[in-house]
């Protein structure tokens, strides 16, 4: 028996550990700040529009820096960069259950979307992506359907804890959360690849000479720009998230504004979790067996349908129809977040590569509300707004139905360390 069958492989228990990381970036996310929003503008006294501005420009600045972090993952590892971005992110939450201003609260929100939403859901998903080959979109499906859970519990709980105290102590506990468990987790669970245990990717050994740097093969980030594919997925991925969080941020209102309570509106959530949750494993599965083309296809086509059925609910029963069909629309992209970029260019340079299409999906997430809200003006209603938005996503559906896959190196082998015989993507050209 291999050295890595006598101590079992490992790399189910990174799913478990990078799961864990990934629900605790729910405070630097939308929907866990969304409870904050109420009890902020009552206390400090000042305008929706300028904690809207405020919240624009700390997603904005934050999501600048995430091509750093995918570099530091590349040059030193999941583990020391998730162990920094832990003690940063409980840092930022603590302080900012000091801030009694508009410039303290703007800073604070640069500092949990660029460490929180951005930094530790990027090195959560990578970490994952160097443990797995065959079973990579399986393995990310569960991380993100797990993550997913944990971070849309947080506005139930967040709103509890806010009632109990205040938030300034929820942002202060939450701080201490993130230190008591993303550190130790990083420190002393997560591994960086399986080499650090004498494994292998998928617990197998590979055959001779696959593994020449390491289980690290593939694309340099240089030559990943310069493909059609890899314009395509982050059009996919930005699209998903600014028209997914203009629709959550304004849900309210939105399906307020088609007939239903704030009670029925806010209850939404839950069908478009229960969604996600089934369909990100799903689709993940899929992944491993099937070209990430369809995934993606399927995917912006089935959030152009949510977006245009958000403007036709007029009743419970069409409103969860809608959310059923946004949560399938957010099940798919995000696996085809975590795994379409490691399938295509490899591990070698995942971070900076994934790095590049993070910081689009973060801006796109900012620009989002404001999208809806100023469509929303200009027509006088959301049912006016939306068809239009449904646009941008059928277009990508063609582009991602069309564009030509990459092949497994680039044409010019001196750009990449990777070798025709080490890509180590299942079913590439």
């Amino acid at each position: 028996m291999s050295r890595a069958g006598r101590k079992g492989f490992s790399g189910w228990r990174m799913v478990a550990f990078s799961s864990l990381a990934l629900a605790l970036t729910a405070p630097g996310q939308t929907i866990g700040v969304s409870v904050m929003i109420d009890p902020l503008i009552a206390d400090l006294g000042i305008g929706r529009t300028q904690i809207s501005t405020a919240y624009l420009i700390g997603t904005l600045t934050g999501a600048c820096a995430m091509p750093l972090v995918g570099r530091a993952i590349d040059r030193h590892g999941p583990r020391a960069v998730m162990a920094a971005v832990g003690a940063a992110f409980g840092a930022v939450l603590i302080a900012l259950s000091f801030v009694t201003g508009i410039a303290g609260l703007t800073a604070g929100f640069v500092g949990i979307r660029m460490t929180g939403q951005g930094a530790l859901s990027l090195v959560a998903t990578t970490t994952v992506a160097y443990w797995f080959d065959r079973r990579r979109g399986l393995a990310l499906g569960i991380v993100g359907a797990v993550g997913s859970a944990g971070i849309s519990t947080a506005p139930i709980l967040t709103e509890r804890l806010i009632a109990a105290t205040s938030w300034q102590q929820a942002w202060l506990i939450q701080g201490l959360v993130v230190w008591a468990v993303v550190i130790p987790l990083a420190l002393f669970g997560l591994r960086n690849r399986p080499a650090d245990l004498g494994q292998h990717v998928d617990g197998v050994p590979p055959a001779h000479g696959e593994e020449s740097s390491g289980g690290l093969t593939g694309w340099t980030l240089r030559p990943a720009l310069r493909t059609g594919m890899f314009w395509v997925i982050v059009a996919c991925l930005s699209a998903s998230s600014m028209l997914a969080t203009g629709l959550a941020f304004h849900q309210i209102d939105l399906l307020g504004e088609r007939g239903l309570s704030t009670a029925q509106a806010a209850a939404n959530f839950l069908p478009q979790t229960a969604a996600v949750l089934l369909v990100t494993i799903a689709s993940g599965a899929l992944l491993d067996r099937f070209s990430p083309r369809f995934v993606m296809t399927g995917s912006v086509l089935t959030l152009a349908a949510a977006v245009i059925a958000a403007a036709l609910v007029d009743s419970a029963w069409t409103a969860l129809a809608y959310g059923i069909i946004l949560g399938t629309s957010g099940g798919m992209i995000r696996a085809v977040d975590s795994a379409a970029m490691p399938r295509y260019f490899g591990t070698a340079h995942l971070g900076a590569i994934r790095g590049i299409s993070h910081t689009a999906v973060i801006a796109a997430s900012a620009l989002g509300p404001l999208a809806v809200s100023l469509g929303r003006d200009l027509t006088g209603s959301y049912a006016g707004v939306l068809p239009w938005l449904a646009a941008i996503p059928l277009l990508i559906a063609v582009a991602a139905a069309t564009v030509p896959e990459p092949p497994p190196t680039p044409a010019d082998q001196g750009e990449s360390p990777a070798s025709p015989e080490t890509t180590g993507s299942p079913g590439s050209p």
